[in-house]
């Protein structure tokens, strides 16, 4: 679902640390130290990786997963593309 890697990529991205993340998700800061710490995809409560995937996604990040659409190849992290929807305003 998510790598550290890419929850590191993502905050680095907003700009935000771990508390910000922590409170955007509505999750405790030592979830959120515990979920960076660990080795590759980030296990723990499909809740808890849930909100944090939506807190990303609400605050316009992409997460790439194996295998989807990207220009790259493997997993990563980027901005959505800005639509008449919304997106991240420049």
């Amino acid at each position: 679902m998510i790598t550290a890697g890419q929850m590191r990529a993502a905050r680095a991205l907003l700009g935000i640390d771990q508390r910000q993340l922590a409170e955007m998700a509505g999750v405790s800061l030592p979830t959120i130290q515990r979920m960076e710490a660990s080795e590759g995809t980030v296990r723990g409560m499909i809740d808890t990786l849930t909100k944090v995937v939506e807190a990303f996604d609400a605050a316009g990040i992409e997460l790439i997963g194996d295998n989807a659409p990207s220009t790259g190849q493997g997993r990563g992290v980027r901005f959505k593309a800005a639509g008449p929807a919304g997106g991240r305003a420049g």
